[in-house]
């Protein structure tokens, strides 16, 4: 069962950027996927490692399109980006440190960062831009 699915209100007008999200999208769904039939926790802290990769880039390339821009709500973007990376981080310590997982609230997590974040700061980026 998918957890996110991409729809139009999820692009912001940046071909880049809506494919990196796209990418997040089925990288959050494939983890979630796996969990479902039983991953151990190998595969949970590499899925979680990859994705924490791939959203590092990719914010690092958002940010990169507001400082071009001269974004004015870049400060309060970038703080966002920063304490999801720390939530993420902090959820990855916890499974390494724990051994174990527990996969619905790890999916819920990813889920509700995931859309939090695209409804308030990147909704706000496409606006701008």
């Amino acid at each position: 069962m998918t957890l996110l699915k991409w729809t139009d209100e999820f692009n912001v007008g940046i071909e880049e950027v809506d494919s990196e999200h796209q990418e997040l999208i089925e990288m959050i769904n494939g983890l979630h996927d796996v969990m479902q039939v039983g991953a151990d926790y190998v595969q949970v802290v590499e899925l979680l490692g990859e994705i924490y990769a791939q959203i590092a880039a990719h914010f690092a390339h958002e940010e990169k399109i507001m400082r071009n821009a001269h974004y004015p709500l870049y400060e309060a973007h970038k703080e966002d980006h920063e304490t999801l990376l720390d939530d993420l981080r902090e959820i990855m310590d916890e499974v390494e440190a724990d051994g174990t997982f527990d996969a619905v609230a790890l999916s819920g997590d990813l889920n509700r960062w995931f859309i939090d974040h695209f409804h308030t700061h990147d909704a706000k980026l496409h606006r701008a831009l």
